[in-house]
């Protein structure tokens, strides 16, 4: 018997060096923070769970935690079903498809703090071509004063940047189906309706798990844009849970409950991954046909 070779494991070295050092280490450094009062670089005091004890009863937490899920929840509803779409009314083949998918994907190449300052541009009300027809339509827009306008603009500017990869990732799921289905559909007479009810939206389940779950994590954890666009004003009304924590740990430099604040926001994006993950495992189990015995 050939004697088993375990040397292929050195290979996998430098990336497992590499992950502790960028992850790891600083994963066990905000531990260490978390559970101390650093009084000084050379006094420190061991308080347990005290600081998370503080920082969940902080009132200002609950608020960017609720603004944070209602946020998440607004653009999920409104990217997914909206990338649907954008998928469905893509050319299937051809140059203008090609020419369709550039011009799709062209927000996604723009770095957040740069969307960030051209719908702070584009939302002025002086300037800004938004602001300005908004105005000109006899409404009262202002995001830099009015809560709700600062919240909808930064709705909007989020639908804008990221609706494109849902739909990307629709139209590479719609591509996937092979085209008997389509035969099948034809020759009983289904309505376009039925088509995309019972084919392509259940062949696209897979996928569009994917794309749920890739923004959920980047709307959960979003701060550069409402950063760069409001600075998370006017008073709290773009203040998410990011924000809070740069607040704490930046502004006021509270490392105690700046770390233990990150290990919950840490715990909360680890659940859900690991629930968006079990969905996609059972979506891929359950497209797989099945054999008899």
């Amino acid at each position: 018997m050939k004697p088993l070779n375990n040397k292929a494991w050195l290979l996998v070295l430098p990336v497992v060096l590499c992950v502790a050092f960028s992850a790891i280490i600083p994963l066990m450094t905000v531990v260490n923070y978390s559970v101390q009062d650093i009084l000084s670089p050379d006094q420190k005091v061991f308080v347990g769970t005290e600081w998370f004890k503080t920082v969940l009863r902080d009132p200002e937490l609950h608020g960017a935690l609720l603004r944070q899920l209602i946020f998440s929840a607004t653009v999920l509803a409104i990217e997914i079903p909206l990338g649907i779409m954008l998928a469905l009314a893509l050319p299937a083949a051809g140059w203008r498809s090609s020419l369709a998918l550039v011009l799709l994907a062209m927000p996604l190449l723009i770095p957040q703090n740069v969307v960030g300052t051209i719908w702070q541009i584009y939302g002025r009300t002086d300037i800004g071509l938004a602001g300005v027809m908004l105005s000109k339509l006899g409404l009262d827009y202002n995001y830099a004063s009015h809560s709700l306008d600062a919240w909808l603009t930064v709705v909007v500017m989020d639908i804008w940047h990221w609706t494109p990869l849902v739909a990307l990732l629709a139209f590479a799921g719609l591509r996937a189906i092979p085209e008997a289905y389509y035969q099948a559909a034809r020759i009983d007479g289904a309505s376009r309706w039925a088509v995309f009810r019972f084919i392509q939206l259940p062949k696209m389940r897979g996928v569009l798990l994917i794309g749920l779950l890739l923004r959920f994590m980047d709307s959960f954890m979003i701060y550069t844009e409402p950063f760069v666009l409001t600075g998370g004003g006017p008073g709290n009304a773009t203040t998410f849970l990011s924000q809070y924590l740069t607040q704490k740990a930046v502004g006021q430099f509270d490392l105690g409950p700046a770390a233990a604040f990150s290990l919950i926001y840490f715990l909360i994006i680890l659940l859900a991954c690991f629930v968006f993950y079990t969905l996609i495992q059972n979506a891929g189990s359950s497209d797989q046909p099945k054999t008899e015995a």
